[in-house]
């Protein structure tokens, strides 16, 4: 099945009260194992790409050969899409460019007046050549690529500036954060979250940081509007854990345990059963 624009399953994803995922890639390992349990599951899946990351896989041309190639070959029917995460407005031009299906414009850190241009000005692109696009008011907590930001809010009149703009998906600031939380964090804020989704009515919210929430919350977010949930930390925690373990147990010198084939394998298992984790966490499996 081709790359589609994330509008449609986001669309279901609200009306039916779940979430659909998307999961950073870094390499080929990760997209592949994406893929396979998306398609194991049965369940709609979004590719994110950061620009650092689109710029370690060589650029996005590369990424976009090697996703729709692994469609094919791998004989995958769910709907994916292939998204910008967090792009600039050169970036998100590099990849309607390049092929992307849906492109992330991160203005947030522009005042309100110039997020809301660029935003038009991208929104009537994607509009012309089908792509979706996602917009962002009021900064996510974390490091993202290097732009660090302490978990704001967002506030909702923003938002439905930016949401009546026609964007597919809106990512609004609730007290959430990139990475690893830290002991002291105060949680999402819900209220924020309900006064967002009473402005912006059926736009699917996006969950940045899904990394470290409690389930709880999750699923108290999702009944809030969230349509779209981010996670990348936690595949390369797990990834990167699984990898440890053979490396430790000498698995690496033993036979041909050296071959990249063998030594990331455990890694990219690791990667699959935190995908599964997710999906069923946010209830897309089975609504491809």
């Amino acid at each position: 099945m081709p790359l589609v624009n994330a509008k449609e399953m986001l669309t279901k994803a609200k009306a039916g009260h779940y979430a659909v995922g998307q999961f950073n890639i870094n390499n080929l390992e990760w997209t592949k194992s994406i893929l396979l349990t998306a398609e194991e599951l049965k369940s709609p899946v979004i590719l994110g790409v950061s620009e650092g990351a689109g710029k370690y896989m060589c650029g996005y041309k590369t990424v976009v050969g090697m996703v729709n190639g692994m469609l094919e070959e791998l004989n995958i029917t769910v709907p994916v899409a292939l998204h910008l995460d967090h792009g600039s407005y050169e970036g998100a031009l590099a990849c309607i460019e390049a092929g992307f299906s849906s492109v992330m414009f991160d203005g947030s850190h522009y005042p309100i007046d110039e997020n809301v241009a660029k935003t038009t000005e991208l929104v009537n692109i994607c509009n012309e050549k089908g792509l979706s696009i996602e917009a962002e008011v009021g900064s996510i907590g974390g490091e993202e690529d290097g732009v660090v930001g302490a978990g704001e809010c967002a506030d909702p009149d923003e938002c439905k500036r930016i949401a009546d703009l026609g964007v597919t998906m809106l990512a609004a600031g609730i007290g959430n954060i990139h990475g690893k939380y830290p002991e002291n964090w105060a949680g999402l804020s819900f209220e924020t979250l309900d006064a967002v989704q009473q402005k912006t009515g059926d736009m699917p919210l996006v969950l940045h940081g899904g990394t470290g929430i409690p389930a709880d919350m999750i699923k108290k977010a999702i009944s809030l509007g969230v349509s779209k949930i981010n996670v990348n930390t936690e595949c390369q925690l797990s990834f990167a854990e699984a990898t440890r373990k053979y490396i430790e147990e000498g698995k690496d010198l033993q036979g041909k345990g050296f071959d990249p084939r063998k030594l990331l394998a455990p890694g990219a298992e690791a990667i699959k059963a935190t995908v599964k984790e997710k999906m069923e966490l946010f209830g897309s499996v089975g609504k491809a």
